[in-house]
């Protein structure tokens, strides 16, 4: 199965290793995450302002657990 990161509690930005998100500086992640969504730019996109996304990346719709 392959490793597709971990999303921080936090703001939901997925990493792929690390100890601290380095978006929000979060220590909690989880590995039970469903979809995602890529922000190219925050402050043009409307699901960013939706979601409540400020920073660049790979961010999960939904986390479990």
């Amino acid at each position: 199965m392959a490793n597709y990161g971990k999303a921080c509690r936090d703001c939901r930005k997925v990493i792929e290793e690390g100890t601290e998100c380095p978006a929000c500086h979060g220590k909690s992640f989880t590995t039970f995450w469903k979809g995602y969504v890529v922000i190219l730019d925050p402050e043009k996109s409307e699901i960013a302002k939706k979601m409540g996304i400020a920073q660049v990346g790979k961010h999960a719709l939904r986390l479990s657990r």
